[in-house]
């Protein structure tokens, strides 16, 4: 017999096997189940989370319990083949969705050919550092562009909602077996921290070519080479660019996994089919900066927990039927640059595997839909092919605005007190963010439609978490890159383009999902079914 139980533990509790063990007979008692500790011929531990909604905070864990039945690993990695290099799937972009779908394409002996804009995540980090020491942008190598994706200098979170869309203890398997901690298969909200990721990612590249695979590195896809000659549509390669030299380079499939940050590819489809594009919802606002010691002290009430790390937190808000929410918070982390072209300021955040930076940040973004993009900018993306492109170029806008109110990378901020009472701030705390803080009255230059909401929620916010609001807040602009405001058509079953054939589109730049996990997920489904189709 098999039974999943639940038990709470206090976090002292957690490196007691004994009892645990003796939780875990309490837990199938009180489900109905009666049995000694010799009948228990194994446990798994399914999930790790923290109850800390009350005073005396808790561990809850989740185990599935063998009863009388030998242990199953239900884990077990693909099979993956050599490629021979009789078909061939372009792979654009290196992410989470590229890397992880070139994997599924070898478990078909299907070869894939990787082409990234960017560098390999050894020369990617120095060109990442001049961000903050020298003020340089490299417009295809920085926290947005190049090896692994945004998500590989940017803390790697794996927590996911996305269920329904695969199987998401196999991608974190996935992970664990190119070097992550195995504590990733457990816990609630796992990371792998900025500071791991970066060889894990080498580790799958090295795989990947030993396979049969190649990677194309500060190879820029221009353009994309169709054939209409049967009235339908069809990709049938693409134009690159690669150190000043032109090349096309054909394939059976093309699977486009270009994070949410390429415009260029979205002018480029608006140019082959604008019907392929679709405007979507998205978010932009802000990151708010903490003290970790003061997160800590409203999460934990008050009470030193060093054995449960730097607190986490989710807030959210309805704000003039506009939700306003908490993003990609990062507990003991830091706030980095993520521009990814000159004249433009662009914030993210990102922890190390032990989050332990004293301080503690989120993006807190205001839901931004279509209809609430102003006309001019409909007006522009009309000239440039499609008027789905408005929500892109309002958001470059934006970010560009941030930089005329900062200094160079140095991004405009305020005290969140100030804020709230629309005056400039005289002085700003220290921070995280390494390219420095300018001081800006956000109110003067942002949306109204951003600023105003903002303001509503962080009174919402103060509510649940008592000292949320304080001078030592900071808030530091723009969050913009949440995830695309446009999403490219694809068909639910197949993952094709509805309107070009050949074409996969998928990951965040798909329009389609979001973060680490449910993009390698949706880099999986779309290989899946371009294995079937060529």
């Amino acid at each position: 017999m098999i039974k999943e139980v639940s038990i709470q533990i206090g976090p002292d509790k957690e490196s007691n096997s004994q009892f645990i063990s003796q939780k875990i007979l309490e837990a199938l008692k009180s489900s109905g189940i009666k049995c000694s500790m010799n009948e228990i011929k194994g446990t798994v531990q399914l999930k790790k989370s923290v109850d800390a909604r009350h005073k005396n905070i808790k561990l809850v864990l989740r185990y599935k319990v063998f009863i009388n039945e030998e242990p199953k690993d239900d884990s077990a990695l693909p099979e993956w083949k050599k490629a021979d290099g009789s078909k061939t799937v372009l792979v654009i972009g290196s992410g989470p969705a590229g890397l992880f779908g070139a994997l599924k394409l070898l478990e078909n002996g299907i070869k894939p050919v990787i082409i990234e804009r960017g560098k390999d995540t050894s020369s990617r980090k120095h060109d990442i550092a001049k961000i903050s020491t020298q003020h340089l942008v490299d417009s295809n190598s920085n926290y947005c562009f190049g090896e692994g994706g945004a998500g590989t200098f940017s803390d790697g979170k794996l927590y996911t909602r996305s269920n329904k869309r695969g199987n998401i203890h196999q991608i974190l398997s996935i992970f664990v077996h190119f070097g992550a901690d195995s504590k990733i298969l457990t816990d609630a909200h796992p990371h792998i921290g900025t500071d791991r990721l970066p060889k894990i990612i080498n580790n799958m590249r090295e795989f990947i070519i030993s396979m049969g695979g190649e990677f194309h590195f500060e190879t820029l896809c221009t353009d994309f080479i169709t054939d209409s000659k049967d009235g339908t549509k069809k990709i049938i390669g693409i134009n690159t660019l690669c150190h000043g030299e032109s090349k096309q380079i054909e394939a059976d499939a093309v699977l486009l996994a270009t994070g949410h940050s390429a415009n260029d590819i979205y002018l480029s489809l608006a140019k082959t089919d604008s019907r392929c594009l679709e405007a979507k919802t998205f978010a932009v606002g802000v990151r708010v900066e903490h003290p970790r010691s003061l997160i800590d002290a409203i999460q934990y009430h008050g009470e030193i927990q060093e054995n449960l790390g730097a607190a986490e937190y989710r807030v959210v808000s309805q704000q003039n039927e506009r939700g306003v929410y908490s993003f990609c918070m990062c507990p003991g982390g830091f706030v980095v640059p993520s521009a990814t072209g000159p004249e433009e300021i662009v914030v993210n955040g990102m922890s190390c595997a032990k989050r332990n930076n004293k301080w503690s940040n989120a993006a807190i973004v205001v839901e931004t839909k279509p209809e609430d993009i102003p006309s001019n900018f409909t007006e522009e993306a009309i000239k440039l092919g499609s008027k789905d492109l408005a929500g892109l170029l309002w958001r470059q806008w934006l970010e560009h605005e941030t930089f005329k109110n900062g200094q160079n990378q140095a991004a405009p901020a305020q005290r969140l007190t100030d804020f709230l009472e629309d005056k400039q701030s005289e002085t700003l705390p220290q921070t995280s963010y390494t390219p420095g803080v300018v001081s800006s009255n956000l109110n003067d230059w942002m949306p109204k439609q951003i600023t105003e909401r903002l303001k509503g929620a962080f009174k919402d916010f103060n509510k649940s978490m008592k000292g949320f609001i304080c001078d030592d807040a900071v808030l530091i602009a723009s969050e913009t890159r949440t995830s695309t405001p446009v999403r490219i058509l694809r068909d639910k079953e197949t993952f094709e383009c509805t309107v070009i054939k050949n074409l996969f589109p998928a990951g965040e730049g798909s329009g389609y999902s979001g973060g680490i996990v449910s993009s390698a997920m949706d880099g999986v489904n779309a290989c899946a079914s371009i294995s079937k189709m060529i």
